[in-house]
Parts: C-alpha cells; sequence; structure tokens
C-alpha cells in the first residue's frame, strides 16, 4: 500500500505517515479514557486539520462500537484502515499502543522494585479507593447511554450485576447470552438467519468455555505452561471486551484474582489505577498484570493477547461493515452485550470496594472522588495523582507511623 498523500477530507491532503505520527503523539499524551480520545480524533483529524472526512470518522467508530474490543484503540485501527487498508491498521495500531506500553513496562519495574516502600503504600492506599469511584461513574455512564429507558436492556443490567455479584459466574457466555437475547426480541431475522445466529453464539461460547477450562488445568502444571497461559486467558479477554476498555474489569478481576490467583486483590486495584495514570488506551493495564506474573514476556504476551482481537475484529468485518453498517441484528447484539458490559462492572465495583474501602479515610476519599468525577469532571489522572497525595498524607495517621 502506497504512502503517498491522499485526499481524505475535502480540503486537505495527509499520507499514512503524518497519521502515524498523529496516534504516536496521541498515544503519548491523550489522557482521559475512550470517550475523551475519540473526541480528539474527531477534533483533530476531522474538524481542525481536515484530514479525514465525517463518513470516515462515522464509520470508524461505528465498526468500534459494533465490534467488542476498548473504543479507543479500536477507532484508530479502523481509520487506519479505511484510509491505507492492512499497512494502515497495523502502523496507526502500532504507533497509538506503543508510548503507553512502554509507559506501563516502566511503572511495572518500579512496582516491583519498591512496592513494598512505605511511601509507595501511602500512594496506593490512596489510589485504590479512588479507583473504586472511576469504575462506578464508567458503569453508571455506560448503562445510561446504552440502556436509556429500555426495560429490556435495564433487566440484562440487573442481571448480569447479580451474577457478577453472587457467583462471579463466566461472564463471557453471559455477555453472549444478553446479545441473542435482545436479537430475539428486537431484530430476529427468521427460522434460517436466526438458526445460523444461534449457532455462532453457542460456538463462540463453547470456544470461551474450552480455553476456561484449558487455563485452569494449565495452572496445575506448573511455570512450564505459564507463557500459554498469559496469552490465552488475554486473548479471550480482548475477544469479549464490549462498550469501554474499563468493561475488562470484571473478566480480569474474576481470571486473575479468582481463577487464577495471579494477582491479589490489593494488586488488581493497583493495576488499574496505573492503567488510569498513564496515556493511551485503559486496557493496557494488562501489561503491568502481564509483568507481576511472568516478568516482561508476561507483559508483551499479555498486551499481544489483549490487542490480537482487537485488530482482527477491526480488519475482518471492515470491508462488510461499509456495506451493512445498519444491520438490524449487529444493532441489537451490541446493545444486549453492551447493557451486560455496564452491569458486569457494576458487580465489579461491589466486589472491589469490599476490599478496597477498609476504613473510613477510603471511604471519604471513594465519595470525594465520586463527586469531583459527578460535579466538577476532574479527569482521572488527575484524581488518580490527587488520591495519592491524600493516601501519603493520612497513612501515617492511619497505621499509627
Amino acid at each position: 500500500m502506497s504512502t503517498s498523500p491522499r485526499e481524505i477530507g475535502a480540503t486537505s491532503v495527509v499520507t499514512l505517515w503524518m497519521l502515524v505520527g498523529y496516534f504516536l503523539r496521541l498515544g503519548a499524551i491523550g489522557f482521559g479514557g475512550p470517550a475523551a480520545l475519540v473526541g480528539y480524533m474527531r477534533r483533530d483529524l476531522v474538524e481542525e486539520r481536515k484530514w479525514i472526512d465525517e463518513d470516515t470518522y462515522n464509520l470508524s467508530i461505528a465498526l468500534s462500537q459494533i465490534m467488542p474490543g476498548p473504543l479507543a484503540a479500536q477507532t484508530a485501527i479502523a481509520i487506519g484502515y479505511f484510509h491505507s487498508g492492512l499497512r494502515g491498521a497495523t502502523l496507526v495500531g502500532i504507533a497509538f499502543i506503543a508510548p503507553s506500553f512502554f509507559m506501563v513496562l516502566a511503572l511495572s519495574w518500579l512496582y516491583v522494585r519498591f512496592g513494598e516502600v512505605p511511601q509507595i503504600q501511602a500512594l496506593f492506599y490512596g489510589i485504590g479507593a479512588v479507583v473504586i469511584a472511576i469504575i462506578a461513574m464508567a458503569a453508571y455512564r455506560l448503562a445510561r447511554g446504552t440502556n436509556k429507558r429500555d426495560p429490556l436492556l435495564w433487566g440484562v443490567f440487573a442481571a448480569l450485576f447479580a451474577a457478577t455479584v453472587a457467583t462471579g459466574v463466566e461472564l463471557a457466555s453471559l455477555f453472549l447470552l444478553a446479545g441473542v437475547v435482545l436479537i430475539a426480541a428486537r431484530a430476529w431475522p427468521g427460522p434460517r438467519r436466526g438458526a445460523a445466529i444461534l449457532g455462532g453464539a453457542a460456538t463462540l461460547g463453547g470456544l470461551a468455555w474450552a480455553m476456561e477450562r484449558f487455563l485452569l488445568r494449565a495452572e496445575a502444571s506448573g511455570a512450564q505452561a505459564l507463557p500459554l497461559q498469559i496469552l490465552l486467558f488475554f486473548t479471550k479477554a480482548g475477544a469479549f471486551v464490549f462498550g469501554s476498555g474499563l468493561a475488562i474489569v470484571p473478566f480480569l478481576q474474576q481470571g486473575v484474582v479468582r481463577d487464577l490467583g495471579w494477582l491479589t486483590e490489593h494488586q488488581f486495584l493497583d493495576a488499574v489505577a496505573i492503567a488510569l495514570i498513564t496515556p493511551g488506551p485503559v486496557v493496557i493495564t494488562v501489561v503491568f498484570i502481564g509483568y507481576l506474573v511472568y516478568d516482561v514476556t508476561g507483559g508483551v504476551l499479555a498486551a499481544v493477547g489483549i490487542f490480537a482481537p482487537v485488530y482482527f475484529f477491526t480488519i475482518l468485518p471492515a470491508p462488510w461493515f461499509r456495506r451493512h453498517r445498519d444491520n438490524a441484528q449487529l444493532r441489537a447484539f451490541v446493545s444486549g452485550a453492551t447493557a451486560a458490559a455496564s452491569g458486569a462492572i457494576a458487580g465489579a465495583v461491589v466486589l472491589l470496594g469490599a476490599r478496597a474501602l477498609v476504613d473510613v479515610p477510603t471511604v471519604v476519599i471513594a465519595l470525594v472522588g465520586l463527586v469531583a468525577i459527578w460535579r466538577y469532571r476532574v479527569a482521572e489522572p488527575w484524581l488518580v495523582l490527587a488520591a495519592g497525595g491524600a493516601g501519603l498524607a493520612l497513612w501515617p495517621l492511619v497505621r499509627g507511623g
């Protein structure tokens, strides 16, 4: 694919390397989570620079909302694909992800080396509490934006919330089930196509179940199977993330804490915090988790696992999606799966909050953080840094130091 200048907007030309340079910069300085990042893309590429036109941007974000995967990373890859095909998708995706990947690797090394230092413990004492508020607000915004006044979608939300809190059951299968329920209720295509949809969902559910069983069996076989476990676990997680980067939290909490025992609850909250104080896609938290489990190799395998489905779920359906973007079954499925994601995130808030909010100061930090997000729209990185400062101030009082 040529990287010669191509007319994209009505008044501007842009080469692939110009686009790659933009996403490298956005990945290095883009804070605020998925909604903010895709907003920056629209502002910079469509409105100010006129590097892409409105239709290309809308097509990219619609594909990202329909297919599983973290919104910001998938939108970036889709823009690259619609500009320059496979080469564009590959180079733009790498450029967007690479800065935060290396930042998280560096923070992971520092955490492992200095994590037991009292000052680091104090930082994460405050940060862990405010992370609960951030995840709670993400669940609320996702649910409000997706479910609106729809009783069926709120029913899906409630069911996943209850299942997550009560049992921590296999979320991938429930996400698929929620999507199928919405197709059956709102966009049933008839017996023949309906049977094909049910068969596809059953196949995906069976694959998720088989991967889960393999992971649990491999856990008993020792360190020699660990690299493959890491790759498969995060590939599975990347294939079933709907709605937001933080939608991955319930998957990870169930898998790396409850099922596989790779991290403690405290370490898991620290991992989420690391993602929130670095730019780029929120799902980059998996690099921190992989590093704690298996050093640099684990971090690399986690990144490959989480982003490989994102990449293929963009490039494979993109040509078809360009022709069938208004498909009723696709839209019904994604609305059900996203409602399920918001319920699972809300359930994860309860599970994680029970372990992170351990005393009056942590409860107060979480409540203040919630008000700061709700009332004053404070950006998450600043909130995390402020909570870390509060932790440094309060830790000696709480621990009697």
